[in-house]
């Protein structure tokens, strides 16, 4: 045990301080440590300043220290001092060290208003509709010339141009029709990849932000499913793009044609040879201007803008995702993202002071949290590149990882720790636990492929569903779907070929997920690391109102000794309850790959 503090409710009561409030924070220290005096360090206004801790209480083995620290300005830097006998460690987000560390991975406490409660609680299901489910209206309509229909069997194509042209019908009354199946499974939030007419089953290039695709079934389908997810008490999400629309936009039709016309500043064009910036270079996705007042009108600020029209009823959508969140108002030496992410969070909040706003970023988010925009990140590279070089099998070809260069190598948990260290410290802790983790998306892989078996992907889905952050699954994960990119892992539902579900995989989902939702530490409790060799983690999620004990191992080894904890019965995995021996110590089993959790007494 070394000495600890996160911003959970153990060691941040106050969990939303106001700006200029003045709040209490605990370091933990275990008794016996070389710690004889602690202070804090603030940075208010740029300035540090120390103050002295005093020791709260002593609980068992452990002596709690509390120190005060002001929100000063609306994200406030803070951390520990820790003096001994051989000298002073720093505390940091970062952790213990015996030498001077810039402030960036200092403890952060956020005056921001909070994201909406309700998403701590959040399971996310993501579903892509074209590839979900098909209602018996779907047959009726009419295909795009661009479409290549596709029997519900057809083979997806893994790569190459026909990919987003290929088109199953999937539709939005289809996803209402097999909402018995999430409740099974025991999400509790659906997000929808987009919806919007566009010339592509993604849906990533919107023709239009007025009305949702005829394909889907228009606006009148999401209100059914709308008022159908709601009548089960859970939330809905969707998925706005605000980096691009596509070619065929109303907006960049105008655009096109009519050089003077109020169209043309909402995009980047060459005025000399009319070409137009495009997410990537490829054209079909025309880059947005945010320096143009006129596209923030008509995007977020106008009564009836995209970002506020499907938030009222008769949708009500709970929030949005948002596609290309990191390259959003980013542009040579345009820089837009942070008032961009700002303005928008305000809109959202105008009409669902509830709503959430999560950004897509598929490397370093650090720099775009904690400013009163997003509430949190689509976490890949803090925990979906971890856990997949952790948990990839032997030494077959496996696929990269959101478009880096070689397969995905594989690592140990030291590597794998260090990765998620680094990403968790350079943030806030509550834009940390209200980012979604994910074993991987409509853009990526699939866990099953990554890690080759169902005993790995358990393994897998047990660190989902434990670590701190809002769980995300991909349609298809829990029956064990495989697919070696984002392409190939749109793959249709099975739902007339049950013989091919991975039943055990939806058993342990199912139950990793009802572990979740009942165990108030996994959901608002700390994390505190206790151990780890190569193939092991062992970690303790701890809320003032109880704690349990985690075990993920990818391969067998020799059993943990664990000093100082209590008793734990086991709450998932099977193993035997713990007992601590005649030297106080507990045995954690030594077989593998599994995943085991203990609910401490």
């Amino acid at each position: 045990m070394q000495p600890h503090h996160d911003g959970s409710a153990s060691y941040v009561p106050q969990q939303e301080p106001t700006l200029g409030e003045t709040v209490d924070v605990f370091v933990r220290v275990p008794a016996g440590a070389d710690v004889q005096q602690v202070h804090v360090r603030t940075t208010g206004d740029g300035e540090p300043r120390f103050r002295e801790a005093s020791v709260d209480r002593v609980d068992g083995r452990e002596v709690w220290w509390r120190a005060e620290v002001e929100a000063r300005n609306p994200v406030s830097n803070y951390r520990f001092l820790l003096s001994g006998r051989r000298g002073p460690r720093w505390l940091t987000a970062a952790g213990l060290v015996d030498h001077d560390v810039p402030d960036q991975c200092d403890f952060k406490l956020v005056s921001h208003a909070p994201p909406p409660s309700w998403a701590r609680d959040a399971v996310i299901y993501q579903v892509f509709p074209d590839r979900f489910a098909r209602s018996p209206a779907a047959e009726a309509r009419q295909l795009p010339d661009w479409a290549i229909p596709c029997d519900w069997d057809t083979p997806v194509i893994g790569c190459g141009p026909e990919t987003p042209r290929q088109l199953y019908g999937g539709d939005l009354d289809g996803i209402a029709e097999r909402l018995d199946h999430l409740d099974r499974l025991g999400v509790n939030t659906l997000y929808l990849t987009p919806i919007f007419p566009a010339r592509s089953n993604h849906r990533y290039d919107a023709a239009s932000f007025d009305r949702v695709d005829p394909l889907l079934g228009g606006d009148a389908a999401l209100a059914r499913l709308a008022d159908a997810v709601r009548a089960r008490g859970w939330r809905l999400l969707g998925d706005i793009t605000s980096n691009h629309t596509g070619d065929a936009h109303d907006w960049f039709t105008a655009a096109s044609s009519q050089v003077h016309g109020p169209e043309r500043g909402l995009y980047y064009f060459d005025e000399i040879t009319g070409d137009y910036e495009s997410w990537n270079g490829v054209t079909s996705l025309p880059k947005l201007n945010w320096g143009s007042a006129e596209l923030r009108r008509r995007f977020a600020t106008d009564e009836d803008a995209v970002l506020r029209r499907l938030l009222r009823p008769p949708y009500g959508l709970d929030g949005w995702r948002v596609d290309v969140a990191n390259m959003t108002g980013r542009r040579g030496a345009d820089a837009y993202t942070h008032e961009v992410a700002a303005l928008l969070r305000a809109v959202v909040a105008r009409d669902r002071p509830d709503g959430l706003l999560m950004a897509e970023h598929g490397h370093d988010h650090t720099g775009d949290l904690d400013r009163d925009g997003w509430h949190g990140t689509m976490n890949y590279v803090g925990f979906t590149d971890p856990v997949w070089s952790w948990l990839r099998h032997g030494d077959q070809p496996v696929p990269n990882f959101l478009g880096t260069p070689g397969g995905v190598p594989r690592r140990d948990a030291d590597a794998v720790l260090a990765t998620m260290d680094a990403y968790r410290s350079l943030v806030s802790w509550r834009s940390y636990v209200h980012s979604w983790q994910l074993l991987g998306s409509h853009d990526s892989a699939r866990i099953r492929t990554v890690v080759g078996d169902a005993a790995r992907q358990e393994v897998a889905a047990g660190l989902l569903a434990t670590m701190p952050g809002i769980p995300m699954i991909f349609a298809g994960d829990e029956l064990g779907l495989t697919g070696t990119n984002g392409e190939s892992s749109r793959t249709p539902m099975p739902w007339h070929r049950p013989q091919t579900w991975d039943g055990g995989t939806f058993a342990a989902y199912r139950a990793l997920i009802a572990l979740r939702r009942g165990e108030p530490a996994l959901r608002h409790g700390g994390l505190r690391r206790l151990h780890h060799d190569r193939d092991t983690l062992v970690f303790l999620r701890e809320a003032p109102t109880g704690a349990v004990l985690v075990l993920a191992r990818r391969a067998p080894g020799g059993p943990v000794r664990l000093a100082g904890l209590p008793a734990a019965e086991n709450v998932y995995g099977g193993a035997p309850a713990l007992r601590p021996g005649p030297d106080g110590s507990v045995t954690l089993p030594g077989d593998g790959p599994t995943f085991q959790v203990w609910r401490l007494c």
